[in-house]
This record gives structure tokens, C-alpha cells and sequence, in this order.
């Protein structure tokens, strides 16, 4: 087995997609770090599940107690043959197979100040307050991070401690944002001005650095410096009238400080009463308890009564801002009443926040709870005027719903069984849904869950599709999920498919299939499936739920019929495009390289041009016929050698050729019509480049030749090499053609006059680039993200920064590259369960039939912030229907005429 700790390197291929999110520093600090989790009821396997497969270096599961009924309402790694078995011993097997470098190990025993101070951090769940107590002094004076979970029913609580203060390196995991300078005053407030292309996005109090600026030169490369924001093109750095005076150009950047926050007894309770009237109920909660040896009866108002009576007592003992004026003893009394509960989507929810905390305790990556977090979702009990519920309705009944039963009752069960849903994909919400449907016992009797996906299961998955295991790589996603999940739950009923959602499959998923279905959840990554979905599901009036992700942010959206608007009702604005002349010509940020390559990987190497598909040559003109013969007769490569030269002479046109050219328009010295600005031609946002001169002993150099013939030799079906050094021998016998800037060539400065260029043109033809007959590309192929042995990512990095050396740009190494140029979409567990939690509180209210708006929640998350917001979705648009045009006449059903219509 693999071990994580300070020497371990970092697996990229599984970590890729979290990496995005935490990066590589707080990635090692987290493989140092021992973590405890005590309990391993639902709560606590959440929690477990989430930290194992964000990467610590150990997690050691805890509990004295055995598994009962109740638990198997939401610990899905408990079955019914574990009954009356250690839970932490039962669990500690199946939770080690998420992740083969963390060791997970079970300890029964009683946890002495001795034993805890193995750990870093400790978690405690299902613990009595004196437990809390003495367990968090010893870790406060030991330097130990503890985090208190806990949930009782549709209540969920939350504490964190990690010590007097703690540094914290990343408050909200943001890139750090960069600018372009057009001016800086030299003056006692040192004013910079940024370019009106964008604004600058700083903030007063961020710290910034400076490069590249010509003249005051005092500021390249100093210390970070605070500034305070003008306005969003302007801040004011420090007193610069000592400094040289200002010519042009810069770039400043923004700069991550460390920022130490101390951690207090008791946070100020900002929510506005309801925080602070939970934080009374779960005192009383605890004292019920140590009275009584028990939780309150499901739904007992004689217990309710006496639950807020010692609420009463422990608000009368606070000090300070716990203390409540009056308490709410309505909701107080529904904490009594399904303070029994166990439910698998509060369990998801905390559970992923909690494990979040974990993380930001090891890697000091984000911003943590200070302190107290209190979360409820009393919507989700039937809504005003429905049925009461009763103590002999939700009383246990010795089956795995239990714990449910004891907040909904078993008539909610009972329907729960009945219900045919629709899921659209497999992955990390995916495989999180299903495993929560299979708690809550969604299509356990009579009804029915299909989910569909067409994709296969990647290394890459395994970090947050817990469904999936290493020895379930390249099978299918869908059928591996419903038989991982049928071992959660045998009775649940789960059909897998591994079908695209589109207009291609409208014969499957039919009238006939979407009348049958009681609702949809989607599990997508991309908006254009979404929107279609959305479509269908208003089309046949069918409740959708949509949920996304994006590293630590999260969103739910609930779409029901004739009462919410639906998901396509409001989008996102379009992603902001690069103007086709700096991708060209002038770039000035690593992006714009980036994409320059992948365009170059894409134009090169991958075309939608089928080897069957008719050439129409009437159509095409001579010159690109010629060109054609050239690319398939004349230069096709017949052997590797071919290969390499072709690589070599197209690396000197890129990198050297095309440089001289652009120079030779425009040289160095260059400056603008006097029409315009009279400025030099490269300042602003034009770097002035410069040419390469290739080298065998230049590895980026090599790097790009060695990709590329690769690829071109995949492309005509040749063999390649990675033999290094024959390479750099075949290089040397390669005669490079000498090249001579051409006069009248025509460089388009803008995309204006690009544009206005191709309008006198008319129609583009087809370029030869789309008609070279290469061995087509298969999809999965094309995915830079996961596959490092195709040479895909090897060239686009290596054309990447060539270019950015081309025009002085920092470069970027393989990660970077890779999070950009593949449009990679950053994931972490911890957001996938917190957000799926949500997501499956909201199907509750749904299948108990909710009428009422406000009974419905969209919710957004941050949980590096953290930041949670709730809202009730936009109600559907009504239109008020003042005459009806078309009806009929008592004359036989015969329609009036226009005269009669009005």
C-alpha cells in the first residue's frame, strides 16, 4: 500500500481534479497530517468517506457502539448482516478501498489525552457534551484541531476549534488576479492606472507586486505591497516621488499573504435568531440526554415540553450574545421531535462541510467556520394544513428506515418505494445521489431508478466518484454505480444505462418513458445537456432538480412544474472570447498562449474530416489543390525521419519565421499614426517578440519536436520513437531552409479590421486543414486531462511556452497548462456531498407533493469562504389571458369568422 507523508510525491492522475482546487503545496500539507474520526454513524462515514479521498496521510476510525436498524437509514457501509457489529471495525475495510495511499485503521478503545496526541486533527460525532468538553480542552492546549459534527433529524451542527490562531495561507482559493498598467503618478499617493480593457478586480487591503514596468523600475520585483482601491481602474500604491519617473508599460499582480486569525470562545451569532435559538436547543438536547440515557421520542410532546423547558434552563445560564431574549419554542419542539432522526442528506450536507474543515485544519487552505454553524431544513416537513404527524407513526419499526421514519413517518415510505425518477449521469454527483436515493429508499417497492451514461470510469474519477473502485477502470459508469449502490440497499431497484441524453435517443427515452417517470435529477457537466433536459422535463411537466459544481462553489436549482421558472429561463453570460489578433499576433497573458496552442494542436492534428467522406473538387480552387497534393503526395511522410524533419522545419516557422515577419512589419521601434495616440506601437497590451533559435540542448525545444512528430506520425499511421538521443542525431543532419522576410504582407493589427478583411473576401472555403485525409481522432483521444502517454498535452504545453518565451511571458508548467488549455472543470468531494445533500432535501419536498414557493430552496455555497445562501426559486412567469381567438360556435361546431371573433 502507498503511503502519503511529507516525502510521498503526489499522484496527479488520481489527485488531478482536487489539485485544481487545493493545489500542490496544500496537497502535501494535508498527506502529513493524521486524522481521528470518532463515530461512524452516518454522520461520521460521510465525514470519513470525504477526508480518506481527499488524501490525508492517516484516518483512524473510532466507536465503542454497535450498528442498530437506525443506522442503516444513511451509513451506507453498513448492510443488515452487520448488525449488532462494531461499526468503526465493520466500516474500516470498505472505506480503506477508497484510497490505497491513506492507511485507515479502527480503534475501539476509550480515547485517553494520550492516545490523541497521535493525531493532528480529531472529529467528533455522536458525542455527549462532557465528551466535547474535555476532548476539545486537551486539544486546545496540545495544539490539536478539533471539529464537532453533529445532526439530529433536519437539524445539523458544527464547530470548529483549531487553536489561540492559525495562519491561514489562501483565504478563498481564487487565482490571483493580474493587470496591465498604462500609467503610475509619481506623487506621495504612487497612483496606478490600468488599462480600460478589463477592470482590475483588487480590493483595499490585497498585496501586489510589480513587473515589467520601463522607467520607474524601483517597483520590479519588490515586496508586496498593500494598496488601496480608487476606483475599478485605479489604486494607490505608496509614496513613489522618490522613484524614477514613469515610461511605460507593467504588469502588476496580485499577490496571496499569509493572514493569521485568532479563534474565540464563542462567534457572534450572525443568523439573524436562529443560530443561537439551535445552539440552546442542542444544549437541552444534551442535557435531556444525560438525564434520560435516550433522545426524546419521534414526535413525544410530553418530551418536546420537557426539552424546552431545559432549553429555558440553559438560556438563563448564558452570558453575553448566546443568550437568547425569548425562545422559539416552536422550532425548539421540532428539534425534540426528530432529534432520533437520521437522515442521509443532513448527513451529506454537514458531512461535507465538516470534511471541508478537516482539509482547511491540515493545509491552512481557505477560510475556516468561526466557530458555531447551525443548519436547518424544517421545510421539508409536511407543509401547513397537512396531516399531523404522530408519535405512533414515526415510531421505530425495526427496518433500515428508521431513522427516517422518525422525522416523515412511514407514509412517507411508503411512497418514497413507489417513486420512477430519471438520472442523467454517473459521475461524482452522480454516484452521490445514488447513494443517497438508495438510504432514503427511493424506488425500493414498486418504482424505479434509471440512470444513464455513456462514459467510462478513469483513474481520475476515483478522487470523487466513491462508487467506483481502481479495479473498475474503463467499464462503464452507469452499470458499476447501480451494482455499487444495490450493495448499499439489495432493494432498491436501479437500471443502468449508457445513453447520451439528445435528440438521438428521443426513441428510447419517449413519450411513453417520460410519462412514467415521477421526476428528473441531473448529474451533468455541461449546460447544453442540461438546457435539453430542461426542455424535455417542461415539455412532459415533470419536476427537475439541477445541481452543479466548481471546486468549492456549489448550486442547486429546483424546476417544478407550473411553479418555479425552469432551468433555461436565466443563463449564465457567454464566456468571454479572445480576439482572434492577440491570439494571432499579440499575446500578453499565458491564456492567450495556451489557447494559440490547443488551436495549433487541433488545426494540426485533429480534424472532423471522415477518410470516406467525398472530396467536392469542382468547388475547390486550384491553389488548394495544390496544396492538398503536396500535404498527401509530394511531403507525406513515409518514416519517423520524415516525422522529425517536418517537426523541425514547422517549430522554426512558428517560432523564428513567423516572429521575423511580424517584426519586419512592425519593428521594435515602431510607433503609432499620429491619428492615434503617437505612442509606440509595442506598449500596452502588445509585447514586442522576439525570435527563437532552436537548440538540441534546449529541452523545451526538444520537448516540442518530440510531441509533434509523434503526433504526426499517429496522424498517417507511422511508428513513433521517445528515443531522445537518436532524435537529437536525426536533428543535426536536418538542413533548415533559410528565411527572408517578405515585403507587402498583410498583418491585421485588429479584429475590426480582420473582420472588415474578410467581408471584402466573402465565404470562406474549406481550408486544406479540413480536407487532409488523416486517421481520424477518437474522443477519447481528445481528452487532455487524463491521458499523459498520447503526447496530446506534451505538445500544447511545450507550443505553449515556446510562444510565451516568444513574447516574455511567464510560462506555465504541465498542471496549469492542463487546468487551462483542457478547460478542466475543478472537483473536490466535499462540495459534491454538501451540494447533493441539498439537492436530495429538496426531492423530499417534492414527492411529499409541496405546494407553496416558499417551501422550495435554490441554494449557492462557497466553502472556502464559507459562504451559503438560500433563496425561494422565481416564480413560473403567469400570463393573464384576456380573450380567447380561437372558438367554436354552437352552428355544429363550426368556427365564427373574424367578424365574430371581435
Amino acid at each position: 500500500m502507498a503511503k502519503n507523508g511529507n516525502d510521498a510525491e503526489i499522484d496527479e492522475g488520481l489527485y488531478s481534479r482536487q489539485l485544481y482546487v487545493l493545489g500542490h503545496d496544500a496537497m502535501k500539507r494535508m498527506q502529513s497530517s493524521n486524522v481521528l474520526i470518532s463515530g461512524l454513524r452516518g454522520l461520521g462515514v460521510e465525514i470519513a468517506k470525504n477526508v480518506i479521498l481527499g488524501g490525508v496521510k492517516s484516518v483512524t476510525l473510532h466507536d465503542q457502539g454497535v450498528a442498530e436498524w437506525k443506522d442503516l437509514s444513511s451509513q451506507f457501509y453498513l448492510r443488515e448482516e452487520d448488525l449488532g457489529k462494531n461499526r468503526a471495525e465493520v466500516s474500516q475495510p470498505r472505506l480503506a478501498e477508497l484510497n490505497s495511499y491513506v492507511p485507515v485503521t479502527a480503534f475501539t478503545g476509550t480515547l485517553t489525552n494520550e492516545y490523541l496526541t497521535k493525531f493532528q486533527v480529531v472529529v467528533l460525532t455522536n458525542s455527549s457534551l462532557d465528551e466535547q468538553i474535555c476532548i476539545g480542552d486537551f486539544c486546545h492546549s496540545n495544539g490539536i484541531k478539533l471539529i464537532v459534527a453533529d445532526t439530529r433529524g433536519l437539524f445539523g451542527q458544527l464547530f470548529c476549534d483549531f487553536g489561540e490562531e492559525m495562519t491561514v495561507f489562501d483565504t478563498n482559493g481564487e487565482q490571483p488576479l493580474s493587470a496591465m498598467i498604462s500609467m503610475i503618478t509619481k506623487d506621495s499617493a504612487g497612483v496606478v492606472t490600468c488599462l480600460d480593457e478589463t477592470r482590475h478586480g483588487f480590493e483595499s487591503g490585497d498585496s501586489v507586486t510589480f513587473t515589467e514596468v520601463q522607467g520607474m523600475t524601483e517597483l520590479n520585483g519588490c515586496e508586496p505591497i498593500e494598496i488601496k482601491t480608487l476606483g475599478p481602474y485605479t489604486f494607490s500604491i505608496c509614496d513613489t516621488s522618490s522613484f524614477s519617473d514613469y515610461v511605460r508599460g507593467g504588469i502588476v499582480t496580485q499577490v496571496k499573504m499569509p493572514k493569521k486569525i485568532a479563534f474565540f470562545l464563542l462567534t457572534d451569532f450572525a443568523k439573524f435568531d436562529r443560530p443561537g435559538q439551535l445552539h440552546m436547543g442542542f444544549q437541552a438536547l444534551h442535557a435531556f440526554e444525560k438525564k434520560h440515557s435516550r433522545l426524546p421520542k419521534p414526535w413525544s410532546q410530553s418530551d418536546a415540553d420537557e426539552l424546552v423547558a431545559l432549553a429555558e434552563e440553559a438560556n438563563a445560564a448564558q452570558t453575553g450574545s448566546a443568550k437568547q431574549e425569548q425562545l422559539d419554542q416552536t422550532i425548539i419542539k421540532k428539534l425534540s421531535c426528530m432529534a432520533a432522526g437520521d437522515l442521509a442528506p443532513i448527513n451529506a450536507f454537514i458531512g461535507g462541510l465538516a470534511a471541508q474543515e478537516v482539509m482547511k485544519a491540515c493545509t491552512g487552505k481557505f477560510m475556516p467556520i468561526m466557530q458555531w454553524l447551525y443548519f436547518d431544513a424544517v421545510e421539508c416537513l409536511p407543509e401547513a394544513g397537512d396531516a399531523v404527524l404522530t408519535e405512533e407513526e414515526c415510531a421505530p419499526r425495526n427496518c433500515r428506515y428508521d431513522g427516517q421514519i422518525a422525522v416523515f413517518g412511514s407514509k412517507l415510505q411508503e411512497l418514497l418505494a413507489k417513486q420512477r425518477y430519471f438520472l442523467v449521469g454517473a459521475g461524482a454527483i452522480g454516484c452521490e445521489l445514488l447513494k443517497n436515493f438508495a438510504m432514503m429508499g427511493l424506488a425500493s417497492g414498486e418504482g424505479e431508478v434509471i440512470v444513464t451514461d455513456m462514459d467510462t470510469i478513469e483513474k481520475s474519477n476515483l478522487n470523487r466518484q466513491f462508487l467506483f473502485r481502481p479495479w473498475d477502470v474503463t467499464k462503464m459508469k452507469s452499470e458499476t454505480a447501480a451494482a455499487a449502490v444495490k450493495l448499499m440497499n439489495p432493494s432498491v431497484r436501479i437500471t443502468g444505462h449508457q445513453n447520451r441524453v439528445g435528440s438521438d435517443t428521443e426513441k428510447v427515452y419517449d413519450d411513453e418513458f417520460f410519462e412514467s417517470l415521477d421526476g428528473v435529477t441531473n448529474a451533468l457537466d455541461n449546460v447544453d445537456a442540461r438546457m435539453y433536459m430542461d426542455r424535455r422535463c417542461v415539455y412532459y411537466r415533470k419536476p427537475l432538480l439541477e445541481s452543479g459544481t466548481l471546486g468549492t462553489k456549489g448550486n442547486v436549482q429546483v424546476v417544478i412544474p407550473f411553479l418555479t421558472e425552469s432551468y433555461s429561463s436565466s443563463q449564465d453570460p457567454p464566456e468571454k472570447s479572445i480576439p482572434i489578433c492577440t491570439l494571432k499576433n499579440f499575446p500578453n497573458a499565458i491564456e492567450h498562449t495556451l489557447q494559440w496552442a490547443r488551436d495549433e494542436f487541433e488545426g494540426l492534428f485533429k480534424h472532423s474530416c471522415h477518410p470516406k467522406q467525398p472530396i467536392n473538387l469542382p468547388h475547390m480552387v486550384l491553389s488548394a489543390v495544390l496544396k492538398l497534393y503536396k500535404s498527401l503526395v509530394t511531403d507525406y511522410p513515409h518514416s519517423w525521419e520524415d516525422c522529425v524533419a517536418w517537426a523541425r522545419n514547422h517549430w522554426q516557422c512558428q517560432y523564428n519565421n513567423n516572429i521575423r515577419q511580424l517584426l519586419h512589419n512592425f519593428p521594435p521601434d515602431q510607433v503609432r499614426p499620429l491619428t492615434t495616440s503617437g505612442a509606440p506601437f509595442w506598449s500596452g497590451p502588445k509585447r514586442c517578440p522576439h525570435p527563437l533559435e532552436f537548440s538540441t540542448n534546449n529541452d523545451l525545444h526538444m520537448d516540442y519536436i518530440m510531441a509533434a512528430a509523434n503526433l504526426l506520425a499517429q496522424s498517417y499511421g507511422l511508428p513513433g520513437s521517445t528515443e531522445r538521443s537518436a532524435l537529437t542525431k536525426l536533428l543535426q543532419d536536418i538542413k533548415v531552409p533559410e528565411f527572408i522576410p517578405k515585403s507587402g504582407v498583410k498583418i491585421h493589427v485588429s479584429d475590426q479590421e480582420l473582420q472588415s478583411a474578410n467581408a471584402s473576401i466573402g465565404k470562406r472555403r474549406r481550408t486544406v486543414a479540413e480536407l487532409i485525409l488523416f486517421v481520424p481522432v477518437s474522443p477519447e483521444q481528445r481528452k487532455l486531462d487524463d491521458d499523459d502517454t498520447n503526447f496530446h498535452m506534451d505538445f500544447i504545453v511545450a507550443a505553449s511556452n515556446l510562444r510565451a518565451e516568444n513574447y516574455d511571458i511567464p510560462p506555465a508548467d504541465r498542471h496549469k497548462s492542463k487546468l487551462i488549455a483542457g478547460k478542466i472543470i475543478p472537483a473536490i468531494a466535499t462540495t459534491t456531498a454538501a451540494v447533493v445533500g441539498l439537492v436530495c432535501l429538496e426531492m423530499l419536498k417534492i414527492i411529499q407533493g409541496h405546494t407553496k414557493l416558499e417551501s422550495y430552496k435554490n441554494g449557492f455555497m462557497n466553502l472556502a469562504l464559507p459562504f451559503f445562501a438560500f433563496s425561494e426559486p422565481i416564480a413560473a412567469p403567469k400570463h393573464k389571458v384576456t380573450k380567447s381567438i380561437f372558438h367554436y360556435s354552437s352552428r355544429a361546431g363550426v368556427p365564427l369568422n373574424m367578424n365574430e371573433l371581435f
